[in-house]
């Protein structure tokens, strides 16, 4: 399956990634790519934020299979989203370096905010298993969610686990604007939700 036979979702953590971030760059370059707007970045409220995915979902206007493109804050909101989306709207999702909302305090000051754990509302985080394809992509020195944490995460979500090394929070921050690995991984990714949804199609 390739980028263009499939809707991609961006789903951006806090701040909305930045221009320079490989979300925006996937964005401009992938003529199927729209990317969620959440009406404030700088203060996220899982109810406000989950509630503008599910719409935006609703909204999308596709016969394309919908695969969800989400990080850091992003996959958070698209997690707590996916008991809120109709069965069968979400192809898969492609999860890059999720943040560990359940400890939050352990967080950095970013750009002079802190997280409140309690405040948002993302904690705790949902560890049912998905029921599309998904695979996390995770490094081993994100501040934002421990290695160990994230190999859970996936495990309890059911999702392919992708160690993508010394890599930050896989941002701009990191050195991670142009981020050609991470589109090999997609396209990896994008070709294991082909095969499954092909197989739901041929059972025999």
């Amino acid at each position: 399956m390739k980028t263009s036979e499939v809707y991609i979702l961006i789903v951006p953590g806090w701040s909305s990634s930045g221009d320079d971030h490989w979300q925006s760059r996937w964005q401009r370059s992938l003529k199927t790519a729209r990317r969620v707007e959440q009406a404030d970045w700088y203060h996220p409220d899982r109810n406000a934020w989950v509630g503008t995915l599910i719409s935006t979902v609703a909204n999308s206007e596709t016969d394309l299979p919908i695969v969800i493109v989400a990080h850091s804050l992003g996959v958070a909101t698209a997690i707590h989203a996916v008991n809120e989306l109709p069965p069968g709207m979400i192809a898969g999702a492609f999860l890059v370096a999720p943040a560990d909302v359940d400890n939050a305090a352990r967080w950095p000051v970013t750009s002079g905010y802190t997280f409140d754990r309690s405040a948002h509302g993302f904690a705790p985080l949902p560890m049912r298993r998905l029921p599309f394809p998904s695979a996390v992509v995770a490094s081993t020195n994100d501040p934002y969610c421990s290695l160990e944490r994230s190999r859970v995460l996936a495990q309890s979500w059911g999702a392919r686990f992708i160690e993508a090394g010394t890599m930050g929070h896989i941002n701009v921050s990191s050195g991670h604007g142009p981020w050609p690995e991470g589109l090999m991984q997609f396209g990896w990714f994008l070709k294991m939700v082909g095969e499954q949804m092909q197989a739901r199609r041929n059972p025999h």
